[in-house]
């Protein structure tokens, strides 16, 4: 082999190493879940595309900050909380029934560590959802969305 067949044999592995390296660097962003409406019913938004385009439609008064979180291309709804009080509750996303009340779907709890947590998501295509929290000694939920 001369010198130039083994100076382009080495510049083409290197090429190929560098294109494999990109191609595996970008496959985890390819591991978020594609889902719509009822198929997203109960999935972490964390793992899905939907909270890539998730916007805060409403929010609680008491306490303060949680958050129903809405995407429309998923046409999915959940409730999150970012984290600031320091002690604990339970909060939710309800969805609302055919009879036009709201039953709990998925809740989550925040340990008052100031640590953001999120509940799994609603199906919210033809449907309106809200977030609600129970705090100690009280209840609140945001206007629905």
């Amino acid at each position: 082999m001369n010198a130039l067949t083994r100076r382009f044999a080495t510049i083409g592995s290197a090429l190929a190493m560098a294109a494999s390296s990109l191609l595996l660097a970008s496959s985890p962003a390819s591991a978020a879940t594609s889902c719509y409406a009822a198929s997203c019913e109960g999935l972490d938004p964390a793992t899905t595309i939907c909270q890539n385009d998730a916007r805060t439609v409403a929010t609680t008064y008491y306490p303060g900050g949680i958050e129903l979180r809405y995407s429309p291309t998923c046409r999915t709804a959940w409730a999150r909380y970012n984290g600031t009080l320091d002690y604990p509750f339970t909060f939710m996303v309800e969805r609302e029934n055919a009879d036009g009340s709201y039953s709990p779907h998925y809740s989550a709890y925040y340990r008052g560590n100031g640590a953001g947590v999120w509940t799994r998501m609603v199906n919210d295509a033809g449907y309106t959802a809200r977030a609600c929290g129970y705090p100690t000694g009280g209840y609140s939920c945001s206007r629905a969305y």
